[in-house]
């Protein structure tokens, strides 16, 4: 296994996302003009994890509004003017570059938002990753009955997690 290394998604890098996005989440299937638009909202949050063998993970990340799950491959349109949260749409790795990577891209973005003046940290926690992200520092969320319904399409194992910025 080669040394990795996050640096931002450029649009020549689609295909390589949209290929890992195909094996680790084919019950999750997006569209790449989907992850395109992402990519081409908020460039900034896009990043790939990069080895001497190529593209190995990727994260797309955007300013949201909390408790406002996006839906699983459907297009933003835009984002919104007061968002309150950057969402962690999706972090990516390749089984055999996992190992702390997901905390170097999570502190990047944490930066990201920091410098946007944006105090909350948001994503959806899905295939049982959610001791993950607590040990990321995120907690899931009180989940009403409207929220859960938005959560159905992500799978059973599906959570909504914040992590405070103004806490850490």
């Amino acid at each position: 296994m080669s040394k990795t290394h996050w640096r931002p998604a450029r649009t020549s890098d689609l295909p390589a996302i949209s290929a890992i996005a195909a094996g680790i989440h084919p019950a999750l299937p997006e569209r790449p003009e989907v992850l395109a638009e992402k990519m081409r909202l908020y460039p900034d949050g896009c990043r790939v994890l990069g080895a001497d063998e190529g593209i190995v993970g990727y994260g797309l990340t955007h300013p949201w509004m909390q408790y406002r799950i996006p839906p699983l491959n459907s297009f933003l349109q835009e984002l919104p003017d007061r968002a309150d949260c950057l969402y962690l749409h999706d972090i990516a790795v390749l089984p055999g570059f996992r190992g702390g990577v997901a905390r170097d891209y999570v502190a990047d973005i944490e930066q990201l938002a920091r410098a946007s003046h944006i105090a909350t940290l948001a994503l959806v926690s899905v295939y049982a990753t959610r001791p993950l992200w607590e040990r990321l520092g995120f907690g899931a969320a009180t989940m009403d009955t409207d929220l859960r319904a938005k959560l159905a399409s992500y799978g059973e194992s599906a959570t909504y997690m914040l992590r405070d910025l103004a806490a850490t």
